[in-house]
């Protein structure tokens, strides 16, 4: 039996690892549940999976949590970040899922890697942050780190069992997300209902808003290079509305290979855990007969700046993708608390990088203090835009 930390347990990705873990009870037992506030959620996870921890962000948010517990529930409460380090190193635990959101989540990671564990890694920003530092650590100590983001997921699947050097590229595939067919001169009057309202896909505010932006595919595309030692060069984003094939891997013949399934994370979410063998889900096959058309289409960097953006960062490379991915989460926040335009969002991010002067060293401490940098000069921004 596989034992399981889930960090991030209350959102999107981390309720559906519960799903999967609930499913298979002879297969998991969760150890260890993280989460930042969202208590309600996470008291019924602990009531249904009885771990060992459970951890949320600060003491007053524990205190509130051991209230909503039953008398004699004997999970341990812990908070802030050696709650956090504790589920991510707890001894015993095989693998660690990553689904926290934002920045958060790389020095769980980090910790987890330290610690010997198994990665099933969802959040993207760790590696577009720090993903030399992190696939560099993660070598070092033996540790298999497995993507759950759909399209990573797809081309771990489609590589496997094929040579390495026989790829060319990967192609990873876009809904486009809700303003696909919107008109770029609308953007301005876009709020923040429309935006987070996905045409397929159930995600979070802030990772529903990055889909919006096209930002979401720009992170994926960083992440890719690291977790499968690409280039830039051999990364292509195809916009594909249906959101059935979830990526493709080219090969040096010509041979392309897809991964197809209905919009649904728990499909890669399973295969993270499961890995190398499958789950029965009793998910259906895409309807292929109901779809009829597949459609695709190269996606337009002028109406997407965020994705332009993202290229920008991977080829500068260093401290570049931190500094992206800091400006970029508060500009989403100042966007949620309408506090910036929608259409403002690429404006403050391109501001941000366009005064940072990329350091010649790329450490963890260099990549923390460009992070900070990034926070700063992007707050300070956000009233001039």
């Amino acid at each position: 039996m596989k034992q399981l930390s889930i960090l991030g347990s209350t959102g999107s990705i981390g309720c559906n690892a519960v799903w999967v873990a609930r499913k298979f009870p002879d297969r998991f037992r969760v150890r260890a549940l993280a989460a930042k506030d969202k208590i309600s959620i996470l008291s019924e996870q602990i009531e249904a999976l009885s771990p060992d921890i459970a951890v949320v962000i600060d003491e007053q948010t524990a205190g509130a949590l051991r209230a909503l517990l039953p008398a004699g529930c004997r999970t341990e409460i812990l908070f802030g970040e050696t709650g956090y380090n504790a589920a991510a190193t707890m001894t015993g635990v095989d693998q660690v899922v990553v689904a926290m959101v934002g920045a958060a989540g790389l020095m769980p990671t980090l910790a987890a890697i330290d610690a010997s564990k198994d990665v099933a890694l969802a959040n993207k920003e760790t590696l577009v942050m720090a993903g030399a530092v992190v696939m560099g650590r993660a070598a070092e100590k033996g540790v298999r780190i497995l993507p759950i983001d759909s399209e990573h997921s797809a081309i771990f699947q489609c590589m496997t069992g094929h040579r390495r050097q026989d790829l060319d590229k990967i192609i990873l595939t876009a809904s486009g997300g809700p303003f696909l067919s919107r008109p770029r001169s609308d953007f301005e009057t876009i709020g923040v209902e429309e935006a987070l309202k996905h045409p397929t896909w159930s995600m979070g505010p802030k990772i529903s808003i990055d889909s919006a932006t096209l930002m979401n595919k720009g992170l994926e595309v960083i992440e890719a290079k690291w977790l499968f030692d690409l280039s830039h060069e051999q990364i292509d984003v195809l916009v594909h509305p249906q959101s059935v094939i979830h990526s493709m891997v080219s090969f040096r013949d010509g041979a392309v290979l897809a991964q197809l399934g209905v919009p649904d994370m728990k499909g890669a979410i399973a295969y993270a855990l499961s890995h190398p063998g499958r789950l029965d889900l009793s998910q259906p096959s895409p309807d292929f007969a109901g779809i009829g058309t597949f459609t695709f289409e190269a996606p337009d960097f002028e109406k997407f700046p965020c994705l332009a953006l993202a290229f920008e960062a991977i080829k500068a490379g260093e401290t570049m993708p931190a500094v992206l991915n800091a400006a970029n989460e508060v500009a989403v926040s100042a966007f949620l608390n309408k506090q910036l335009a929608f259409s403002k969002i690429p404006d403050l991010i391109g501001r941000v990088m366009q005064r940072h002067q990329v350091s010649s060293h790329s450490g963890l401490d260099d990549i923390l203090n460009a992070d900070a940098w990034a926070r700063d000069v992007a707050e300070e921004l956000v009233p001039e835009i």
